[in-house]
């Protein structure tokens, strides 16, 4: 479906007093379809009234445009309306006639009969028959909310704008009006964009939530779609299991910009040392398995070995978190799942683009694909049995987890249903579930199965709540899983830093590699400041045999992988097969300077340098 309104690319900057410039919004991209609600929500100063002012036409911007209906918009027009919180009615006329004033100037070409009935059909719209003809102070504050909205859909705008508008009124007002705003919406099918502190009032009304991050230069970090099913209700909202997952992502992102403005109004230089431009770094990681070369080169003293005597190893709960901390510079470097370099690179899902430098593999393998126990007792045992349970039972659509669109656990996942004849975007659904948060989604029902890495799969296993049915062993044995990334602003900036990172991790991976430091690294790892979980969940596949929840456990040989031939070096031809895949599943579009994009992300001379640094061949990368 086409936009109906398009925000291309805006930037939007005021004039100091001193002679500076504020850029409130920066590359703001967005594209809103005809009867879609859209949230925009962030913290006081992010720029959301800015933006919905951009919308209204009542400013322009500084870079870029606003495209509704394929026309620029350069003023306000009867078009787009405002709904503020403040109401805006004229005090000496009637709930009639503050409606009729709008509806007059709009539409003087119609009847006064017509425009007689415009008004009354949507006084009746918002229940206000019994107090048409009573004035603003007669009425309570939900009812003048409820004028200023009939007053907006009277003229039939394409474009419903409200700013925070039941911001003022107690709760079970509130409430009430937010259901009835959601049936008016519905109803009159109207397109609306509403900006809101309130992320339950957020995930009640939007079928998007856009968040922004702080100001100044303010863009959008995150788009939440919210496939709660319509008609909704406050009820049948919350009962809904995917809902507190909803909601949980919108404040954990809240809570990280709190986080992040507050590091930003803290003291945080940089602390060189010798030829090193900074040793006090922030690095970011996720509590799995493969996070197990960062700790061993911080408990290892590989990070100190190399001048690096001030890491800090910064655990993130989710993959989003920790790509936004990258992006707003609160992280130096991180571990990340394999696409995600390209994916910020280039800009995924109306993203800002931020280049990333990708030069160590960190880990190759470490997935696997655990479906609810219930489907081995049914008998499901391969991908291809798992499609002929979908057909047999139509009323049930399996939801299955992964990570984060740009990883391999859901390029892999994607491409195991597809083994099968399993169309991904219509015989199963899929979701995004922060990597510790599975096995309890598991056992709540909510979800049928997911693909994330150890220690959550054996963690199911020992549970007694699912059963491995495929590793990434049996899929793409060898394939890249984590690697290190940092901007590549920063990584230009501090060389030397860069260089003794790539040195100290490099060095972990081969110490994380000795079988005979198997057993160290999993009580490192089970410490809580890491993965937090026992070390038996830990060993398998690390240090012992592993466990699909099946039968006997057996050894699976190289099912963690940090260091060897082959093993660290970044590989063009893996790259290239992430950027196709990211773009069949629209992750992000294919570039057509893709060797551009490849020679960015990926610098096999940087991991050269490092190896040679350690006594290590160079390994090319793979044409």
């Amino acid at each position: 479906m086409p936009a109906l309104l398009t925000v291309d690319n805006v930037t939007q900057a005021f004039p100091l007093k001193n002679g500076g410039t504020y850029v409130a919004l920066k590359d703001i991209f967005l594209q809103i379809a005809e009867g879609e609600f859209v949230t925009l929500i962030g913290h006081s100063g992010c720029g959301k009234s800015t933006l919905l002012d951009l919308l209204a036409g009542l400013t322009l911007a500084t870079e870029g445009g606003i495209l509704m209906s394929g026309q620029e918009v350069t003023e306000p027009g009867p078009d787009r309306m405002v709904v503020f919180q403040n109401y805006s009615l004229l005090p000496w006329k009637t709930v009639r006639e503050n409606i009729a004033l709008a509806v007059d100037n709009v539409m003087p070409r119609i009847s006064r009969e017509e425009r007689r009935e415009i008004v009354d059909r949507n006084i009746k719209l918002v229940k206000l028959t019994p107090a048409a003809d009573k004035y603003p102070a007669e009425i309570s504050g939900g009812m003048k909310q409820r004028v200023a909205i009939a007053r907006a859909l009277a003229i039939r705008p394409k474009l419903l704008l409200l700013d925070e508008p039941f911001g003022a009124l107690d709760a079970l007002t509130r409430g009430n009006l937010q259901t009835q705003l959601m049936e008016i919406c519905q109803e009159a099918k109207v397109t609306a964009v509403m900006v809101t502190h309130d992320v339950d009032e957020a995930l009640l009304l939007s079928d998007r939530v856009v968040m922004l991050t702080n100001g100044p230069e303010a863009y959008i970090g995150q788009i939440l779609d919210v496939p709660l099913a319509r008609p909704r209700s406050q009820l049948t909202a919350v009962e809904d299991p995917t809902y507190y997952g909803l909601r949980a992502e919108v404040v954990t992102f809240l809570n990280q910009q709190r986080d992040a403005r507050q590091q930003r109004f803290r003291p945080r230089g940089a602390v060189a040392s010798g030829t090193l431009e900074k040793v006090n770094l922030e690095i970011g990681f996720v509590p799995l398995t493969d996070c197990a070369p960062l700790v061993m080169a911080l408990e290892g003293g590989f990070f100190a070995r190399y001048g690096l005597d001030q890491v800090t190893l910064r655990r993130e709960t989710n993959w989003k978190t920790l790509e936004a901390n990258l992006r707003q510079g609160v992280l130096d470097a991180a571990q990340m799942v394999a696409g995600l370099p390209f994916a910020m690179t280039l800009g995924s899902q109306g993203r800002r683009p931020v280049p990333i430098t990708s030069a160590l593999t960190l880990s190759r393998n470490g997935n696997a694909i655990t479906l609810h126990r219930r489907f081995h007792e049914a008998g499901v045992r391969t991908a291809a049995e798992f499609k002929a349970w979908i057909a047999a039972n139509p009323g049930h659509k399996p939801v299955l987890a992964m990570v984060h669109p740009a990883s391999m656990h859901n390029l892999m996942l994607r491409a195991w249903l597809v083994s099968a004849g399993i169309d991904p975007s219509s015989h199963v659904e899929l979701i995004v579930i922060p990597p510790a948060q599975m096995v309890a989604t598991l056992k709540a029902g909510t979800i049928d199965g997911f693909c994330v890495g150890e220690p959550w799969n054996s963690r199911a296993v020992q549970e007694g709540h699912g059963t491995v049915i495929a590793t990434d062993t049996d899929l793409w044995d060898g394939h890249g899983e984590k690697v290190l990334g940092v901007r590549e602003d920063w990584a230009a900036a501090h060389p030397h830093t860069h260089q003794a990172l790539l040195c100290a991790l490099l060095e972990a991976c081969r110490h994380c590699e000795d079988p005979t430091n198997r057993q160290e690294l999993a009580q490192l790892l089970a410490r809580p400041e890491y993965v937090g979980t026992s070390p038996d969940v830990l060993l398998p596949g690390l240090a012992q045999a592993y466990d699909r929840g099946t039968g006997a456990p057996a050894l699976i040989p190289g099912f963690n992988r940090f260091f060897g031939p082959g093993v660290n070096a970044p590989d063009r031809a893996e790259a290239t097969w992430i950027l196709t895949q990211l773009a069949r599943w629209n992750v992000c579009p294919f570039p057509s300077n893709w060797e551009e994009v490849l020679n960015r992300v990926q610098r096999p001379d940087l991991f050269g340098k490092a190896a040679a640094a350690l006594g290590l061949p160079a390994e090319p990368p793979r044409p």
